[in-house]
């Protein structure tokens, strides 16, 4: 059966479609480009139960109706895409043991080492010239035991986002951000000088880039260079500089962290005025947009003579699910439909992450440079460390975070830090 790729202006207005209407059914586009490479002149031999079900998040759920229909039109398939808003990694790994899950799974690449473990996902068939396509970062983060275990579809990392009316000029330090905030603030003209979340259990995702700046570290690193879990490294003498480096940012310091900033208000407070620095990602520009502020997205800078300050790197995937009925199927629309560079456009357009294929995001990038400046700025980040071992760090590294920009002693917070963590891993 012939496949065929789709138009960029179709599938662009079939996305818009769906994020406006919501559940509604949008009409399938009658032609399409040539010489696309997606284009195919065989379908998949096997179509498993002729059915293909993909499970998703509500946002991801409404760009993606569109062309799931359209594969299933051109593949004689039935294809459902349905929403899981609760859980989802869970909900995904239960419903694959009990023989009831999906045969695709729409997620963070840092799922893939806990769903690796569980044998949950099948490694993803892309070529050479596929991998090639993307940043090396996305197939890094990708990539676990040597195996490319998901397709990358947007990437996601945190930057420095400036109101150029309050600072025109992108600091070159850390120690110049906070100067000028803390100018901004004496002036009168803000009521904070870091719009960053901390809250009262603290925000390792949103501070990692001033900590790895400070020298901070979470793992040591295996023969291969994955994070090593059976080296955690925040208690460490340099990752114990790092936390004193956030003390001295916090309330008994400069007050540039403060545990009254919270994810709930940090966002807000940078769109109402109330700052001129705000360290987030792409998340948060639909509410800057709307606040009327004029702005620049720059990487996050580093202590003067400091490390770089690295964030994290979050890649959103398509996965195969090891226990789908329809395998096939769903190697063909995750290696071969949602690579395609005009579909990638047309996610985007319903929902604006950039783009993780390279192609996708320099032409998505002549009409809206916030995508490229936020890869930029992440393009020497870490991508989320995907190991299973990850989910005991957040919150002991978090409470040794608000601990110090309380005003704790570092050395106290980052042993208590590590202790929690080795327990919890059993190092």
């Amino acid at each position: 059966m012939r496949k065929r790729a789709l138009g960029v202006a179709a599938l662009t207005s079939l996305a818009l479609a769906a994020t406006a209407c919501g559940g509604s059914q949008p009409g399938t586009p009658s032609a399409a480009p040539s010489g696309s490479a997606a284009a195919s002149s065989s379908a998949p031999a096997d179509k498993g139960s002729g059915k293909l079900v993909i499970w998703a998040d509500p946002n991801r759920v409404k760009a993606l109706k569109p062309f799931a229909e359209q594969f299933g039109t051109e593949n004689g398939v039935t294809v459902e895409v349905k929403e899981i808003s609760k859980d989802n990694q869970q909900t995904f790994l239960t419903a694959s043991q009990q023989g009831s899950g999906p045969d695709i799974m729409v997620g963070a690449h840092d799922w893939i080492g806990n769903l690796v473990q569980n044998g949950a996902i099948d490694p993803v068939n892309l070529t050479d010239a596929q991998k090639a396509a993307f940043p090396e970062i996305a197939i890094k983060a990708v990539t676990f035991d040597g195996q490319v275990m998901a397709a990358p579809y947007a990437v996601e990392n945190i930057a420095l986002i400036r109101n150029t009316k309050l600072a025109p000029d992108a600091p070159a330090t850390l120690e110049d951000m906070v100067k000028k905030g803390k100018e901004l603030k004496a002036a009168g003209k803000v009521k904070e000088v870091l719009c960053l979340p901390v809250a009262q259990k603290g925000d390792a995702f949103h501070v990692y880039p001033i900590f790895a700046a400070g020298g901070g570290s979470l793992f040591g690193t295996t023969a291969s260079g994955d994070p090593d879990p059976k080296k955690v490294l925040l208690g460490s003498p340099d990752s114990v500089k790092a936390f004193g480096k956030l003390k001295e940012l916090g309330e008994k310091g400069d007050g540039a962290l403060k545990t009254s900033i919270t994810n709930e208000n940090y966002i807000a407070s940078f769109a109402g005025g109330k700052c001129a620095f705000l360290i987030s990602g792409p998340w948060a520009m639909g509410d800057v947009k709307k606040g009327g502020i004029s702005y620049d997205i720059t990487p996050v800078p580093s202590f003067k003579d400091g490390k770089p300050a690295t964030p994290f790197v979050g890649v959103q995937s398509f996965f195969v699910a090891s226990k789908g009925k329809s395998k096939t199927l769903a190697q063909e629309f995750v290696a071969n439909y949602v690579t395609n560079k005009d579909v990638a456009k047309a996610l985007y357009a319903a929902d604006p992450r950039p783009p993780a294929l390279s192609e996708a995001l320099q032409e998505v990038g002549a009409t809206d440079p916030d995508a490229g400046k936020f890869m930029d700025a992440g393009k020497n980040g870490l991508p989320m460390p995907a190991i299973p071992e990850m989910q005991a760090v957040w919150e002991p590294f978090g409470i040794a975070e608000a601990a110090v920009v309380k005003g704790g002693d570092a050395a106290k917070a980052a042993e208590a830090a590590q202790k929690a963590i080795d327990t919890s891993l059993k190092n």
